[in-house]
């Protein structure tokens, strides 16, 4: 399983210099997916996100494996720069349909609660 790097230490302004580089994707991100607050996220995608920042251990043997993007809602990248995450959903004796995708961006986190049919793009800030 690889984890991701995780640019944190350069925070939210390196972010942004770097995403201009590459070409303005966190902009098309922005438009083409929907946002949601980051207290407005399940208390079990807080635990994922959580996970994702200790590096796991993980609860599924899936988590971790590289996100597609078969379905082409989020911004074209190169293979192996999104990788996915189970968000467990109470109840469900199966993994379920939430999942946090990450990108290799500064706190580029995808939240689906619907099996990739849509994304909200996790605002860290608010």
């Amino acid at each position: 399983m690889r984890i991701p790097p995780r640019i944190a230490a350069l925070g939210g302004a390196a972010a942004l210099v770097s995403t201009l580089l590459i070409g303005g994707q966190a902009t098309a991100a922005t438009t083409a997916v929907g946002d949601i607050c980051y207290s407005d996220l399940p208390s079990q995608a807080h635990t994922t996100l959580d996970l994702i920042d200790r590096g796991g251990p993980f609860p599924y043997r899936q988590d971790g494996s590289v996100f597609q993007n078969r379905e082409r809602i989020l911004p074209s990248h190169s293979s192996g720069y999104y990788h996915e995450y189970t968000v467990r959903t109470p109840g469900s004796s199966t993994r379920g349909a939430r999942r946090i995708v990450t990108g290799q961006a500064y706190e580029e986190d995808y939240y689906t609660s619907d099996h990739y049919a849509s994304f909200d793009l996790i605002d860290h800030d608010c």
